[in-house]
């Protein structure tokens, strides 16, 4: 039998280093599920592992894309799950850990498949767009697909206001005449391994304090150069990402640097709150305690196995 042992939590909980131990443990290696620790321009604003915790257990999808490459989530799960089984051969135990659920979701239970959409009408939906802004997008959604626009406002509204995600969407509807959400959950993917799914939580000052711990350290790590070498390309998919476009702003005058800071604090508080509204949806998770021992938890998983 061969094991994901899954590692989920919200940003800054310590994923990282439990990881690493289990990794330790079970004689095994890790895959990133971490969407933005994917590419190699953006370093210090993702909390890439440092080298020392490189060097204490072999990692894959760290830093082995560039954020000018168009890397989806189907790329992704293709690749992931090659690895997977490569690692397979070496040890019945591979960690998979991740804050992206959408990533975790298509490792584990697989991605939706769509229909090839006429590129006239991706060209299209991308000029109305430029024209008439993200209410455009939101409003095709709405009356293509409503009850899949409710659902999203319900569980996860910053998707509203992702222009990649809304332009898929409604691409989709005009290119298919279908609703969206017509698509999804129709296939079923079967995979060669059971996962046993881990998630760190703490009570929600703990976590926020962390958050606010981690910025500080990004910042005083070369955050604010990192994103200013990055600014020219600020439009790229890959950097609309907490971090780095509040500096943008900060770089357009928008904001001060002080409140660049702690909009960055606040939006990552916001994300760590949608990440545990993901990841909760999952009763398969067994939840510990982000300072518990880690022999606790390395027991639970021995006791799994049996």
């Amino acid at each position: 039998m061969k094991y994901l042992i899954t590692i989920v939590g919200p940003t800054a909980i310590g994923k990282t280093s439990l990881s690493i131990a289990l990794a330790q443990h079970f004689k095994c290696e890790i895959i990133s599920c971490d969407s933005r620790q994917f590419f190699k321009e953006m370093t210090v604003g993702t909390a890439v592992p440092n080298e020392e915790e490189l060097q204490s257990a072999q990692h894959h999808f760290i830093q082995n894309k560039s954020i000018f490459e168009n890397y989806t989530v189907g790329d992704y799960e293709k690749e992931a799950l090659i690895k997977i089984e490569e690692l397979f051969q070496k040890s019945n135990f591979v960690i998979l850990i991740g804050g992206s659920g959408l990533y975790v979701d298509a490792v584990l239970k697989g991605f939706d498949e769509f229909p090839e959409i006429d590129p006239a009408i991706r060209s299209e939906v991308n000029s109305k767009y430029e024209k008439l802004g993200i209410n455009y997008l939101q409003e095709q959604l709405k009356k293509s697909d409503p009850e899949y626009y409710e659902k999203i406002t319900i569980e996860n509204p910053q998707t509203l206001l992702n222009p990649q995600r809304m332009m898929r969407f409604t691409e989709v509807c005009l290119g298919t005449g279908k609703p969206y959400s017509s698509f999804l959950n129709q296939k079923k993917n079967n995979r060669d391994f059971t996962p046993i799914l881990i998630g760190l939580d703490a009570e929600r000052p703990i976590i926020y304090d962390r958050i606010n711990q981690r910025v500080a350290i990004m910042m005083s790590q070369g955050l604010l150069e990192e994103a200013k070498s990055l600014y020219p390309n600020k439009s790229l998919n890959a950097l609309q990402t907490v971090g780095y476009r509040e500096l943008f702003s900060y770089f357009d005058e928008e904001f001060s640097l002080p409140f660049a800071i702690e909009e960055i604090k606040k939006n990552t508080r916001r994300f760590s709150k949608r990440q545990l509204t993901w990841f909760k949806r999952n009763e398969n998770t067994k939840w510990f305690d982000y300072a518990t021992d880690r022999k606790q938890i390395t027991d639970y998983i021995e006791n799994f196995l049996k």
